[in-house]
């Protein structure tokens, strides 16, 4: 990690990154207002979650990450762009799904470009697998969208068959 991403954890995370807790969240409290919540799964070094967060200020969003450096990265994106819509859980995305996140709360789930697991004795450790994407259909409020990415064609198939499967979705 670079020293900014160090001064950012010290810093910024006091304001900007939650604990996990096995508890639902509480969007209001956490942003000081009533707004639809996006939740992230994986951001990387969060350069799209900013830039998303950015264009879209009457939404807010919660960004889940276990890379250090990426969440660093992404505490230093928001003091930049003084944004005001997007927290940052440090923890496993499937746990604070599970344990933080309210059925019908989430008026949408982004997931781009998740680890794509090639080999094939590693298929069973891709994320999107039909287990998550219940969990995550059924965290989605009425008319709340599920998007994932991919630049892996067989993941990129897998994704649209899982996703397929899911009677709580449809693909619009």
């Amino acid at each position: 990690m670079g020293t900014g991403q160090v001064r950012a954890l010290a810093e910024l995370a006091p304001r900007y990154a939650l604990p996990f807790q096995p508890q639902p969240l509480q969007p209001e409290a956490v942003f000081g207002r009533r707004a639809p919540l996006v939740l992230e799964v994986g951001f990387g070094m969060g350069d799209a979650t900013a830039q998303i967060a950015a264009t879209r200020p009457d939404t807010d969003f919660i960004g889940c990450e276990v890379h250090v450096a990426g969440v660093g990265a992404l505490l230093q994106r928001i003091e930049a762009g003084a944004l005001t819509n997007l927290r940052i859980v440090q923890h496993d995305a499937v746990q604070v799904l599970r344990d933080m996140i309210a059925p019908d709360s989430l008026a949408g789930v982004h997931v781009y470009f998740p680890d794509p697991w090639p080999k094939k004795r590693h298929l069973k450790r891709r994320l999107i697998q039909g287990p998550l994407v219940a969990q995550l259909a059924a965290r989605l409020a009425p008319g709340g969208y599920l998007h994932c990415a991919t630049d892996i064609e067989d993941y990129g198939r897998q994704m649209l068959d899982v996703l397929s499967a899911e009677p709580l979705l449809e693909n619009t």
